[in-house]
């Protein structure tokens, strides 16, 4: 052996590594046709069977994150139809087919039929998210597209009723399985389309094997749905069931009660924000109501306070407290001028002529007391003093003054007169002569 040849050798880990890359890389993920036989369940959750018809074998192996998803109990003897790859088991040197999903071989056709106008549909774009009419977030108008004595329109209807939507709902009665099922769902969508008016279409009816939900996988309801120019939501079957009109769909509901749901939730949000708003504003309005309620009060005691008629009462009562004060100050004011007068006339009496004739009197009759108790040389002298006081007390009386032919004038004041430039045309006066009284009037 030569050292070209030598450097050409491989280990057996090696070789089996080639061996893998090529099968794995090689062969895409299929389809496969055949019995189960030596079924072994572990504790792992994992199933190892043999897949095989009449003229070969596979292993076949379900890991248990697949395994736990599948609807069949897989049993020896059990025809199936298993989908998933090729993975070479290295420790063993033997190749294995590692399933994702199995289902009876009865279902084969149909599902293999889907898996081909899902592909195709695909590539045409029918289901691109891009494609899709965005759902109205509170419809107002829903049309229902469903069997009219089926469960499901019962849930769908029972669970808006339980959470309070207030739209308004349409059934368009159609089949929703069989044969003729697809043209009357289609016949439905174009009458919803032309009586106009409608937020929002609803394709619904209950779970099913994949016969009963196939008219939901017909390609000429599929273009319908993709076609139709109001919002469709797909809730046709379970969870675990899939059709050609949820993906088609603008929006797939895994039930008919989910599709209710999700109908009235934004409703519900709406309804929730709009009664918190609706409390706020009554609260606000409570509060503005009372304090406006207090202004008013204020105000209304102000006004009442500033009306015409407290204005008036207040004065009168101003008026009469002002009586009273000028009632008070005339009384006091006239004792006060009465005691003045009093005391004026009571100091005028002392210096009227008479008064002062009787006080000088009375002087003379004390003096002359004196004198006569005096020296005789002085008595002459004396008396002629007093003779000259007498004669000068008596001058000083205006009677005397009378005598000589004057008269005193006076107004009807009684005030005393002594210009002519103060006397009025037509204006009474009084003379007092010696002997009398006499009346007069200005004539010019």
């Amino acid at each position: 052996m030569n050292n070209t040849d030598a450097s050409r050798i491989v280990s057996v880990s090696e070789f089996t590594e080639q061996i893998k890359q090529v099968l794995e890389n090689s062969v895409s993920e299929v389809w496969i046709r055949g019995e189960v036989s030596n079924l072994r369940r572990q504790s792992s959750g994992h199933l190892y069977f043999t897949l095989k018809d009449q003229g070969a074998q596979i292993s076949g192996v379900v890991f248990r994150g697949d395994a736990v998803k599948q609807s069949v109990q897989l049993k020896d003897g059990m025809q199936l139809i298993a989908y998933g790859r090729i993975g070479v088991y290295a420790p063993r040197g033997n190749y294995q087919l590692i399933i994702r999903h199995y289902m009876l071989d009865g279902l084969g056709r149909l599902q293999q039929a889907f898996e081909a106008l899902k592909q195709k549909l695909a590539v045409e774009g029918l289901f691109a998210t891009e494609n899709k009419k965005p759902i109205p977030r509170v419809p107002k108008t829903v049309g229902v597209i469903t069997s009219p004595s089926g469960a499901a329109l019962r849930d769908f209807i029972s669970v808006l009723q339980r959470r309070g939507w207030c739209g308004r709902i349409v059934v368009f009665p159609s089949r929703v399985q069989g044969l003729e099922a697809a043209d009357e769902i289609i016949e439905q969508l174009e009458k919803a389309q032309a009586m106009g008016g409608f937020d929002l279409l609803v394709l619904t009816r209950g779970g099913g094997s994949i016969e009963d939900l196939w008219c939901f996988n017909e390609e000429r309801l599929v273009r319908a749905i993709a076609a139709c120019n109001v919002p469709v939501i797909s809730a046709v079957g379970h969870e675990i069931d899939f059709t050609l009109s949820d993906f088609v769909a603008d929006l797939r509901a895994e039930t008919p009660t989910a599709a209710a749901e999700f109908i009235s939730s934004s409703f519900i949000a709406c309804r929730d924000r709009t009664l918190q708003a609706q409390r706020r504003f009554q609260e606000n309005m409570a509060r503005y109501v009372e304090r406006s309620v207090s202004k008013i009060a204020l105000l209304e005691g102000r006004l009442s306070r500033l009306s015409p008629r407290v204005r008036l009462e207040f004065l009168s009562l101003r008026v009469d407290e002002c009586s009273v004060i000028m009632d008070t100050a005339i009384r006091d004011y006239l004792r006060s001028a009465e005691t003045r007068l009093l005391k004026a006339g009571h100091s005028l009496a002392l210096f009227t002529p008479e008064e002062r004739v009787r006080r000088a009197g009375e002087a003379v009759a004390g003096l002359h007391r004196r004198i006569t108790r005096a020296a005789p040389l002085r008595l002459v002298s004396v008396g002629e003093r007093l003779q000259g006081l007498e004669k000068r007390f008596t001058g000083a009386n205006y009677k005397s003054v009378l005598k000589r032919g004057y008269t005193i004038m006076r107004d009807e004041n009684e005030r005393v007169v002594s210009r002519a430039a103060g006397l009025a045309t037509g204006q009474l006066l009084t003379h007092e002569f010696e002997d009398g009284i006499v009346h007069s009037k200005v004539v010019e």
